[in-house]
């Protein structure tokens, strides 16, 4: 591999492009990160609005790899609109300069839920809700330009992630924020259920594995998570890691139906409540299989991390 490629990080700005950006540091190789308002000066930086086909182009040209690490507004109508937008554009610029896309995905593009315990990429693909309809669009945007032999791409999707800088997390929203400010930690979660969580600086070093083995080219893989945990066992490790005693408040379905009359965000989280309904375990055998030697960070790791970036 020369060290004189381009590995250009869309979304650098956000906690996973961070993480990509920091891996790849790590490397020694040749970074440019791509925001809207992106400030850096350990990089190159370009600042684009990827939804302007001739900004995309200008952001991604010269590149060997590029990263999509994007992160749209938490709202079903932007994610309609926007995302297919996005990804018909990065795909003609990688085309045009021949760079390999790594695309970080989500998992809402599986369906009918409740999903399998645990689920893998072999899941259905038959979502009911609004934002994994716009996701599974997007992917079979992608996967026809990967059939069509139109560019190299490889897909890694995450599970719900935590870690250093991670302000989007479950564990930060009313959670670490609250707890920050000596409150008691919120979630909409339902007591005892168990989940899986993914470092981001995990995923940022399972997406740069994937961009440099070409043997993973034309596949999606599950990335990197913890072992299946609940909400209160988590509390437990940001408490120990702080200091703290705080117990949690789950907000009933109720109250939050009710809430969400008055906070946005709320509303937008009410189509995806059945991962948080029943059990939600995200297989990751096969990245697991193909990457032995990856180390997955504990959730104690991970947690110190959190709180040492958020303090």
């Amino acid at each position: 591999m020369k060290n004189d490629q381009i590995h250009t990080v869309l979304g650098a700005a956000g906690a996973v492009g961070q993480a990509v950006i920091t891996e790849l540091q790590a490397k020694g190789l040749s970074v440019r990160g791509v925001g809207r308002s992106l400030k850096r000066s350990d990089i190159a930086v370009v600042q684009a609005d990827l939804l302007q086909i001739t900004e995309a182009k200008a952001a991604i040209e010269g590149s060997s790899y590029v990263y999509l690490c994007v992160g749209l507004p938490y709202e079903s109508k932007v994610w309609r609109r926007d995302w297919p937008i996005l990804m018909q554009h990065v795909i003609e610029a990688c085309r045009t300069t021949d760079a390999c896309l790594v695309f970080l995905d989500n998992v809402y593009l599986y369906g009918p839920s409740p999903l399998s315990v645990p689920f893998d990429e072999t899941h259905s693909q038959q979502p009911t809700t609004e934002k994994g309809k716009a996701r599974k669009q997007t992917r079979d945007i992608l996967w026809n330009a990967i059939e069509s032999n139109a560019i190299k791409a490889v897909v890694g999707r995450a599970a719900d992630f935590y870690g250093p800088k991670a302000t989007y997390s479950p564990f930060y929203i009313s959670f670490l924020e609250r707890m920050l400010q000596g409150k008691n930690p919120q979630s909409v979660a339902t007591p005892g259920k168990l989940h899986t969580y993914a470092n981001v600086s995990d995923l940022g070093r399972a997406l740069v594995a994937l961009a440099l083995d070409p043997s993973t080219y034309g596949q999606a893989w599950h990335l990197p998570v913890g072992e299946p945990i609940t909400v209160t066992d988590m509390l437990s490790i940001f408490n120990q890691e702080m200091g703290t005693s705080f117990k949690v408040s789950f907000l009933p379905p109720f109250m939050r139906k009710l809430l969400a009359f008055f906070m946005p965000p709320l509303k937008e989280v009410g189509e995806m409540m059945y991962q948080f309904e029943s059990d939600y375990v995200m297989s990751f055998d096969k990245f697991k299989t193909h990457f032995p030697d990856f180390k997955v960070s504990t959730y104690q790791e991970g947690v110190k991390d959190m709180v040492a970036s958020f303090k």
